[in-house]
Parts: C-alpha cells; structure tokens; sequence
C-alpha cells in the first residue's frame, strides 16, 4: 500500500495494543485510545502499556490518547477492541465522529447480552456510511507483540473492507486470511470462550488426552450446530476463527477463559475466579447468552448446558459430567456446508 492511511484502535486491553503496535511498525500514524487519560499520557512517554503487555517497547508511530475525538475524526480505519459489555456504548460515542465511508472492524469475541447481537451488527444498529469488518482468529497479544508466527481472518462482505485490512496488518509475522461469512468468523470467536473454560476445568481435575480430545472435537461440532441454525455457514469453523481459535484457548493457560475454568476445577467460586484472573473473561457471560439462545432455538448443547449448570446452578462437576456421558449419543459429523 502506497497511500499512509491514520488508524485508530479503541481499546487499550493487550490485543488493542498489539494490533495497533503492527499498524505503527508498518508506517502508518495510528492512535491507541485509551479510557484513563494518566494512563494514557504514561504510556506516551514511556511507550509501554504495562498493565496489559508490560516489558515490550511500543513503536513510535503509535499514539496513546484518551481523547476519542482526536483518535477518531481524521480516521481512515478504526478497529474496537473494547469488552462487549462497553461496545454499544462506545460506537454510540464515535458514531457523530466518523468521517463518511470509514471502515470500522470489531476485534470483540463477545455477544451482547440483552439481545444476542453480535459486535457487527451493533455496527450495523449504530452506525451510517461506514464499512464493516470483522477480525478474530487464534491471536494471543502477547505472542503478536513477541513477533511469533499469527495467522488472522478479516471477515466482510465488503471486498474493500478485506483487501485494506489485509494490507495495513500485513508484515513478516502476522497474516491475515479473508473470509466472506462475517457471522460466522464473529461466532466462532464468540463460541470458543465457553469451550476454553470447561478445558481448562477439565484439566484442573485431571482429565486425560483422551477426554481433552473428545471435548475439543465436541465442541467443534455444537459450535457448527449452533452457527448454522443463526444461518453461518459451518465450514467457516473448520478455519483459523474455528478450530483453530478452539485449539489454541482450549490448551493454553495464555487463554484467561482456560484460566477460569482451571480455577473453578481448583474449587474456587465463579467470583473468585474472576477477581484472580483480574482481566475481563468473556466466555462467562457467553455461557449464559449462548444457553438461553440455544434453548429458545432448540439447538443440543449439551457442554454448554453443563457449564451453565456448573457456572450459575452450582450443580456439583461430577454429576454434570456423568450426565454428559450418559446423554443423547449423537452422530460424529453432523453437519456440512451447505446450508
């Protein structure tokens, strides 16, 4: 791309950073909101974001700012890497800010929890004359910013939307892959948040290789039922915002969703997990939002159901599991991609 282009990241959590450190590194101006106004002028002068990526030196391209006005109006691009619970509010504060036909990109793996909406299609209620993407993948902040090998997907309808992310985030470590079913890319890294926490629970009690298997694979197949009945296509989650998100939250104590569900194998309380991770879990409202969809649609999520017993009807683990095990024996591949 000849052409600089001004980004700006919302969202000064380590993911927030590590994309917006890429963007800089690769020469374009780029301004990293952040809430905290003394954070925000700390981190400036230090170049650092030590509550979240601390030790790693951030590019001098980058800006910290807690002014969303200079962040956003002179804008090409704007990326929201903001809790879901905060994301509505904070469209709603860029919407009479955007210049017209910026592209806007939800890096959130969350669902809002009133209405099941993904990030996108907040967009889409609060947003005019912009362009709409959507990136997910297995993405862990810390290791981008350590520069190890990431692969990412850009998720739009709008081909603009895919080329422009893919050039502005290109560079010798991060790639990013294009995909057409924006819902799917947003589910798939919405859905793996629950999986990670009965993971990381499983491990916790001493599951074997033979139990982690069945759990990744299973999950695979209610993350693909589920998609397909919100009219995804389910061959979106046999890609990196898939299977390979699944993988990497599901095994890796990186994932704070992994961590959650360690600590509550651990005999540590729902609140208690929480405030040790000290960071935001999505996964724990997902478990909720997800059960209660799944039961108006009639879709079978039966490790959803599970943890959603464990989670908030304190159902003790080893009737859940025996309960599992005991269940509705279902086909091995039950869906394809067609719809």
């Amino acid at each position: 791309m000849s052409k600089k282009l001004t980004i700006a990241v919302l969202g000064g959590g380590s993911f927030g950073t590590a994309i917006a450190n890429i963007i800089a590194v690769n020469g374009h101006p780029t301004y990293l909101w952040l809430r905290d106004a003394e954070r925000a002028a700390r981190s400036q002068v230090s170049r650092e974001n030590p509550e979240y990526l601390p030790g790693y030196v951030l590019d001098d391209n980058l800006t910290f700012t807690a002014d969303l006005a200079q962040a956003v109006a002179s804008s090409d691009v704007v990326f929201i890497s903001v809790p879901s619970q905060s994301f509505r509010d904070v469209t709603r504060q860029i919407a009479p800010l955007l210049k017209p036909d910026t592209i806007v990109v939800s890096t959130t793996k969350g669902i809002e929890l009133e209405s099941f909406t993904l990030m996108s299609q907040i967009l889409e209620q609060e947003l005019q004359n912009v362009h709409i993407g959507v990136l997910s993948g297995p993405n862990f902040a810390k290791e981008i910013v350590q520069q190890q090998q990431t692969g990412s997907v850009i998720a739009s309808d709008d081909d603009a939307v895919i080329q422009c992310v893919q050039e502005i985030l290109c560079s010798p470590t991060f790639r990013v892959y294009a995909n057409k079913d924006r819902y799917g890319v947003e589910l798939g890294g919405a859905l793996k948040n629950i999986y990670a926490i009965v993971s990381g629970l499983a491990v916790a009690v001493g599951a074997g290789q033979n139990t982690q298997a069945m759990l990744l694979t299973r999950s695979l197949a209610e993350m693909g039922r589920f998609a397909r009945e919100l009219g995804a296509d389910p061959m979106t989650f046999l890609g990196l915002a898939g299977v390979g998100d699944l993988i990497l939250t599901c095994t890796s104590d990186l994932s704070r969703n992994y961590r959650v569900g360690q600590a509550i194998g651990q005999g540590k309380t729902l609140e208690q997990a929480v405030e040790e991770i000290g960071q935001v879990a999505e996964g724990v409202n997902t478990v909720r939002i997800v059960k209660h969809k799944a039961d108006e649609l009639g879709v079978y999520m039966p490790l959803v159901s599970g943890m959603y017993d464990i989670l908030f009807e304190h159902r003790p683990l080893a009737e859940v599991a025996k309960g599992l095990m005991m269940g509705e024996q279902n086909t091995d591949v039950e869906y394809s991609g067609k719809n």
